[in-house]
Parts: structure tokens; sequence; C-alpha cells
């Protein structure tokens, strides 16, 4: 899954991809580079972010969006939104996946506008909101109080007529998490695979990389990001959410050919 911001303050790339026909161009880079899906989103959800007003995340968004089935782009679209309303509006443009930070709790109608759609749905874990999620994350065991939270999510969504094959767990690396509870999570990743869905592995760039290394632009994070992504994929995780798309391509290659030697 590629990351595409087309906002103008997202902790990697911010301003970057604003410009709707940059943003296309950058998508369709990374559906080259090997991403099976594009992640289009208009509201920046780092530690600290404002919340977007609905009509200017739908101008960032949906323009890219209808841009890139015009010009035939092969890979699935995401729209990572809280907003209902920009799920609609994305899937009616194209997209055929919604990756929500919120897991369906941010609007009263968002699960039942999922149910409407019969998309995809990555639900992921957060604790708080971006504004303030980093001021003081508390938990007894992060591993098993995420796990509960996504499975009550899970049993949400298809009692609200979401099909359970449509869901995709995740369990939010950096959202209201610290440096420890993110190595819990990542050393214990495998115990999500037991909640039957895929699971998804957002961990690219993040602040963690640089709290166990030297500190430094987010773009200086690859190595961080990719020994992440290879955690994930031994403990079953099966998309990863990722600004490198090439060299993350490549590490996974690599990976799945060593894993597939028999002993």
């Amino acid at each position: 899954m590629g990351v595409v911001n087309t906002t103008p303050d997202s902790f990697s790339d911010g301003g970057a991809f604003l410009d709707p026909a940059a943003a296309i161009a950058h998508a369709l880079k990374l559906a080259q580079e090997g991403a099976a899906i594009l992640d289009i989103g208009g509201e920046s959800t780092r530690p600290g972010a404002d919340d977007v007003p609905l009509e200017m995340e739908l101008a960032r968004t949906i323009p890219v969006i209808e841009g890139l089935r015009k010009k035939g782009c092969a890979a699935a679209i995401s729209i990572d939104t809280r907003k209902p309303e920009v799920a609609r509006a994305a899937v009616a443009a194209g997209a055929s996946s919604w990756n929500d930070v919120t897991a369906l709790t941010f609007a009263p109608d968002s699960l039942e506008t999922a149910a409407s759609l019969d998309c995809d749905i990555v639900l992921m874990h957060a604790q708080g909101d971006p504004k303030t999620m980093q001021d003081e994350p508390r938990y007894d065991d992060v591993v098993e109080e995420v796990y509960a939270y996504l499975s009550d999510r899970i049993e949400a969504c298809v009692k609200a007529g979401v099909a359970e094959r449509r869901l995709i767990v995740d369990p939010g690396i950096g959202f209201g998490k610290t440096l420890d509870h993110n190595l819990s999570l990542l050393a214990r990743l495998g115990r999500f695979c037991d909640l039957g869905r895929p699971v998804l592995l957002g961990a690219s760039r993040k602040r963690f990389i640089a709290a166990l290394d030297r500190d430094g632009p987010a773009g200086e994070r690859l190595g961080g990001s990719l020994a992440a992504v290879l955690a994930g994929f031994a403990s079953g995780a099966s998309i990863f959410r990722v600004h490198d798309v090439a060299e993350t391509r490549q590490a996974l290659a690599v990976a799945a050919g060593i894993a597939a030697v028999k002993p």
C-alpha cells in the first residue's frame, strides 16, 4: 500500500503532493514500483494535527482518485479518511477500500455508511484523537487491549451489516502509543492474526524509528521502516502501508524467497 498524502502538513511529505497533478504523478510512480494499493489521504492524522473541513478534504482527494481512474491506473485505490461523506464520494469516484484511523467511530453514520458501500474497510486502533493522542498514552497490556478493541470493532461492523470478509485490522503504530508500546505491538504482531482478518502494518518513517537510532528528517528512516516491515512479514502481516514502495517490495521479495526454502 503506497502512501499518497494530498496535505500540507503530513509528518513525512506534507506539501509535496498538495497539487492534484503532483499527487497523481506520484501515485502512478508508486503503482509502477509495485504498489498494489494506493492510499489517498487529504487530512493529516500525525500527532498534533488539526481537523480538516469536509469540503477541503473532498477537494484534495476526489480529483486525485478521478484522475487516477481516467489514466487507467491498475492499482486498487483506498481512501484514508475518518469522514463517511468523504468515503462515499471516494468510492463513487473509483476507490475500493476505506482506511479509517478511528475504526468507524468518528461519526454516528460511519458503520451504516460502511455497510452500504460494500467496500474493503481497514479498522485501525488509536487511543485518543490526533490532536492529543501522544500527550500521555497509557495501557496495562497494550497488545491485549488493542486486540480486544479490534475484536469489538469487527463485531460491531458485522452487526451493522459489513461483510466480515471485507475487514482488515491495523494495530495503529504511533497512534496513541509510546516507543515501548510500539515495540510491544511489533514484537507480538502475530497475535492480531488470531482475529482471522488480514493484518495491515503502517510503520513507515514513523517517529519511533528515530527514537531508536539517530533523530533526523522522516525521509531518512528507510532502514528502520524496512526492519519493521520484515518483522511484520515474519509475524504474518500481509499489507504494508509504506512511503518507499520499490525498496519495500525488494525487501519483501528477498524475505519471501528465503522463507520459501525448505529446511
